[in-house]
């Protein structure tokens, strides 16, 4: 898809492609490139191991070289249940046509659970990047709960031949406390053993809904949760495209006690544009030494295309890293899904679109 196809698919109402930050100039951000490992993660105290994890998932699929990342993640049989989820796509249920679709579509990584990768990796570890999710929640608990436990353990989901394990934290979940000292001890095992580690920083929290709007999709409360990531050593960030900003404002405006902000996040660290709000959650993520991939989002079939192009085209401008969609790509035919990532590709592979 070239640069043409993907503006009309987008469309320029909201001048993504031509808007330049006002907030929070490029310059000050470390912005992904072909030599983003050496010249971001070799400073660090991750290991020799782990550098290579992480180069062997920067140097596979379509993106190969350019320091960003299409990863299909493939957890949602767990996160969503299985029949929900597949059901569209009947295949999936067998996780080796979750990996051939990733191959396929040109991707640099795929993410799936522990389960997946112990019954399929030995096949294909060596032919592109794996990704044990290890922690995940559960649907067969009446009412539903936000909480996230552990599936596997490190050890497990190296002995399948991962390059990196992938955990969730739900952010303002009564469990998230647990969560975050399980989800640290991970980390710094998975380091130990060379292996690189990413984390989903999502918010649950039903007082985080003001006056019918979600502030769980805010730019702030969603960059503070990108901040407490990183402080968890978490090498790549996934997070949801912001919608909205003023999430602490909103529920202190309520007489609740709740974190800490002042006016200038508002004014001098971010406008409502939406390349700005991202730009935000980049920003939290270390000024962009830590790499944020945004989530594709749920499948409804009919948009999902223009819907994941403007998220990848506001991630890109934005100085995020790149795209992890899964739905989006697996409840289509193989075909269809394959044409999805590959467009997503095109969007970080087009010099046009440039960062904001």
């Amino acid at each position: 898809m070239n640069y043409h196809q993907i503006v009309e698919l987008v469309g320029e109402n909201e001048s993504l492609f031509t808007y330049q930050c006002q907030a929070v100039s490029k310059e000050t951000l470390s912005l992904p490139g072909p030599d983003y490992i050496d010249r971001i993660y070799v400073a660090s105290a991750r290991s020799n191991q782990t550098l290579r994890s992480l180069q062997a998932i920067y140097k596979s699929g379509r993106l190969s070289g350019t320091g960003y990342l299409s990863i299909l993640p493939v957890d949602q049989g767990i996160e969503h249940s299985a029949g929900a989820s597949f059901s569209t796509n009947r295949s999936y249920f067998d996780p080796e046509n979750i990996i051939r679709l990733a191959i396929e579509g040109g991707c640099n990584a795929v993410a799936a659970t522990a389960g997946n990768l112990a019954i399929i990796g030995r096949k294909y570890a060596h032919k592109i990047p794996l990704i044990a999710k290890i922690n995940h929640n559960e649907l067969l608990s009446c009412p539903n709960k936000y909480d996230q436990v552990m599936y596997a353990s490190v050890k497990n989901a190296w002995n399948t031949g991962a390059v990196a394990i992938g955990a969730t934290i739900y952010f303002g979940s009564k469990g998230s406390g647990q969560q975050l000292i399980a989800v640290s001890n991970a980390f710094e095992q998975a380091h130990e053993l060379g292996m690189a580690t990413i984390l989903w920083c999502y918010l649950r929290n039903e007082n985080f809904i003001q006056d019918e709007v979600d502030y769980q999709a805010s730019a702030d409360l969603t960059g503070q949760a990108n901040y407490l990531g990183v402080s968890l050593q978490a090498d790549i960030i996934e997070q949801k495209l912001p919608e909205n900003n003023g999430g602490y404002e909103a529920l202190n405006k309520y007489g609740n006690s709740f974190g800490k902000y002042v006016q200038e996040m508002y004014t001098e660290l971010c406008t409502p544009h939406p390349i700005d709000l991202c730009r935000y959650q980049v920003l939290n993520c270390y000024s962009g030494r830590v790499g944020l991939i945004n989530s594709g989002g749920a499948s409804d079939g009919t948009d999902d295309l223009k819907s994941v192009l403007r998220t990848a085209v506001i991630n890109k401008r934005a100085g995020g890293a790149g795209i992890i969609a899964g739905r989006k790509a697996f409840q289509k035919p193989l075909s269809e899904g394959i044409e999805l990532l590959n467009a997503i590709q095109d969007v970080y592979l087009d010099k046009q679109i440039e960062i904001a």
